[in-house]
């Protein structure tokens, strides 16, 4: 998608973020989940890629956790700011590839107990490079014995090439959801189209999508190692079915 860049998804989808994911299930056993692991490895420093308007970070820095967060939309960070405590937490506006952390940092470079990317949101790295990259930067923020979280989907095998679908029919509106699969390049282009009488308003998403196997052999790359892996926050086993996984990894 040509002039797609890392903020693009974000800052156009901001207006409406919090009223299409803000109930989210699974938010309350999440936040339970990476509380007891930054309790775990004993650190109150944690760190969020991808914090969004803080549906995660917000509850956890309530139970007395030491939350940062990384976003590349100015737009997204802004409805952080805008709820109550989100200004105390502190945020860099960049790119979770390189991870530059300068904006919150004082004096020497942070580290972190607990590192977490939840809702697919590591599949915004478009490309293997920028994921790998990724992965190395956190292995360099982590404190010696520290966890990185990630959550995403596992990968269909039969995911569609090209499809549209309505995702809302209203009195007023209609929102088209319009993709195209690459299953070469691994990743999924898609737009949001809401049609109303006041005009068309786009909102895209690029993802690079990757199956477990390829994760971990991209973590043991960058020096961490799977230690757990969940179908759910609540800590279900991970089975052959499972349509989500929980990967916990250590700094090696």
């Amino acid at each position: 998608m040509e002039g797609y860049g890392p903020a693009s998804y974000g800052d156009a989808i901001a207006d409406i973020y919090d009223e299409w994911y803000g109930d989210v299930s699974g938010t309350d056993e999440a936040v339970d989940a990476l509380a007891t692991m930054a309790e775990r490895v004993g650190s109150r420093r944690v760190l969020e890629l991808g914090i969004g308007s803080g549906r995660l970070a917000l509850p956890l820095a309530a139970r007395g956790l030491e939350l940062s967060g990384i976003d590349t939309s100015p737009a997204m960070v802004e409805l952080l700011r805008n709820k109550p405590g989100g200004a105390g937490i502190p945020v860099a506006v960049g790119d979770m590839a390189t991870l530059d952390l300068a904006a919150i940092a004082s004096g020497r470079p942070p580290r972190f107990g607990l590192v977490f990317v939840a809702i697919n949101t590591f599949f915004n790295l478009t490309t293997a490079e920028a994921q790998q990259q990724c992965l190395r930067r956190v292995r360099e923020v982590l404190e010696p014995g520290g966890l990185f979280v990630l959550e995403a989907f596992v990968p269909a095998v039969d995911r569609p090439t090209n499809l549209v679908e309505a995702r809302t029919v209203a009195l007023d509106h209609v929102i088209l959801t319009a993709t195209r699969h690459d299953p070469v390049e691994q990743t999924v282009t898609s737009q949001y189209i809401e049609l109303r009488e006041s005009g068309i308003r786009m909102r895209p998403l690029v993802i690079r999508y990757a199956p477990v196997a390829e994760l971990d052999a991209m973590a043991v790359a960058a020096g961490l190692q799977l230690v757990e892996r969940w179908s759910d926050w609540r800590g279900s086993p991970f089975t052959a079915d499972a349509n989500l996984h929980v990967s916990i990894y250590q700094s090696a």
